[in-house]
Order: structure tokens, then C-alpha cells, then sequence
């Protein structure tokens, strides 16, 4: 029986022990995790976007890059050297601008590749007048005269490769000119490291006849590797009235600094 009775107290005070053990870690507070700050800079503007494209131009940094195996500035495109066979057409390439073919020239070498959800791409050099008739007045390209839509869908992915090759690359910053915005939250880009989203930012509505908008980011501490844009809130398409519950916009330039290797 004292065996018992020693063996039935030592378990007892064990209990005890355990227990004591566990209230006092529940009543410790357990520190919050921090959130890791994305630090940005974000340049936007409507009207006359002069301004505002010297600034994040310079944010991205000199020179605009034209020949390959660069590490330093940025990149540009406009739609101007889209040939007339891909122009006004729904089979525009979106790796026309990372042409990865030795006998293509440096010009279509820019290390941007784009896809949609949609069914293609189109290039336009009448404001997409032969799409939309009723708007063409509303639409204007920035760098005259080709501009850019999805077909389809209203959403762009940018992804990025060492200029000329397959190889995945990441950027700081990414902007981009769109037309004819009227709705404050129709036309976003978000940012994306990875997996991991690093914002969403808007496009300011238009504010005079001409109806530019702009937006662009840089992220210095962090590495983009795709950008999703969000042209309007609706396809492109005469489905659609452009108005209150539906804005068509349309997208010219876009400017990114130098791709660098993803590794």
C-alpha cells in the first residue's frame, strides 16, 4: 500500500506540474509577427503626363537601352514598330518585343513577353475605330500612332526575360500610358514578387480633351517578376457602352528598367 500511495502522489504532483506548466505559457502574451514593409515609389498623373514620365524615367534610371547585354537603365516600348501585317489584327505576338531569333534585330529584343486570359492582342493604329466606331475620339495614342488592348479580356500579364533570350528576369519598376480612363478604379497594375503580391496601384481618371492617364511603380528593395494590368473594367469590344457602369480603355507606352537574371 505504500508503494501504491508513493506511486499515486509522484503522478499526482506531475499533473500538478504539468499543468502550472501549461496556464503560465498561456498567460505569457505571444508577440506579434511584423509585417515586412514594401517600400515603393509611385509616380501617376492625367492631363499632361509630361511631367510625370521625366520623373519615373529617371526613377528607372539612364540610358534607354537599344542593344543587348545591358545592366543598367531601362527599357521602352511603344507599339510604332509593329509592322502593318500585325497591326489592326487579332494575332499580334505578345513575344513580339523578346524576339529570342539571332537574325531579328535588337529593336524587338526588350525582354517583355505579355499574355492574357483573353484570346490575343491586338494592335491599332485608328484608336480602334474599326472595333468601336462610336469611341474613336475618346481614344488617343501618346506616341503617335499605335496603341495596345487585349482582345477578350481587360487584363495584361507582363512578364520579364533577359532582353533577346529565354531566361526568366525580374525588374524595380514597371508604368504604363492608357487612354481614356474614366472610372477611378477600372485600371490597376499590380505587382507581383513571385507568388507574393506586392500592391495594387490605380491609374488617375483622365482630366482633359486629350484623356491621358499614367501610372508607375518602383519597388527598391523588392524584385518584380510579373505585372498584372487591368485596362478598363470590361474587353474591349462594342458589346460594351463606354460610360457609367462600363469603361473602355486602351494602353500605349510602357517603361520598365533593365531586366537582371531572376537567379
Amino acid at each position: 500500500m505504500k508503494v501504491n500511495t508513493v506511486v499515486n502522489w509522484t503522478i499526482g504532483l506531475v499533473c500538478t506540474v504539468l499543468v502550472s506548466a501549461c496556464n503560465d505559457d498561456e498567460d505569457e502574451p505571444v508577440a506579434p509577427i511584423p509585417t515586412p514593409t514594401i517600400n515603393f515609389t509611385q509616380v501617376s498623373g492625367s492631363g499632361d503626363i509630361t511631367a510625370k514620365l521625366t520623373e519615373f524615367r529617371t526613377l528607372l534610371g539612364d540610358p534607354l537601352n537599344t542593344t543587348l547585354n545591358q545592366t543598367a537603365g531601362r527599357r521602352e516600348i511603344n507599339w510604332d514598330g509593329v509592322p502593318a501585317n500585325l497591326t489592326n489584327v487579332d494575332t499580334y505576338p505578345g513575344d513580339f518585343f523578346n524576339s529570342t531569333d539571332p537574325a531579328v534585330g535588337a529593336g524587338r529584343k526588350r525582354g517583355a513577353v505579355f499574355t492574357t486570359p483573353g484570346t490575343g492582342f491586338r494592335i491599332s493604329d485608328n484608336d480602334f475605330t474599326d472595333i468601336v466606331a462610336d469611341y474613336g475620339n475618346q481614344f488617343n495614342a501618346f506616341s503617335p500612332a499605335r496603341t495596345f488592348v487585349a482582345v477578350g479580356s481587360n487584363q495584361t500579364d507582363v512578364t520579364f526575360r533577359l532582353p533577346g533570350t529565354n531566361t526568366p528576369a525580374t525588374v524595380k519598376g514597371f508604368g504604363a500610358i492608357f487612354s481614356d480612363v474614366d472610372n477611378a478604379n477600372s485600371t490597376t497594375l499590380e505587382f507581383f514578387e513571385g507568388d507574393k503580391s506586392l500592391g495594387t496601384f490605380k491609374a488617375p481618371v483622365r482630366n482633359d480633351v486629350n484623356g491621358f492617364s499614367f501610372v508607375g511603380v518602383k519597388f527598391p528593395d523588392n524584385r518584380v517578376s510579373k505585372v498584372v494590368i487591368k485596362s478598363g473594367n470590361v474587353p474591349l469590344s462594342s458589346r460594351f457602352a463606354d460610360g457609367s457602369q462600363y469603361d473602355l480603355v486602351i494602353m500605349d507606352d510602357f517603361l520598365y528598367d533593365e531586366p537582371t537574371a531572376s537567379n
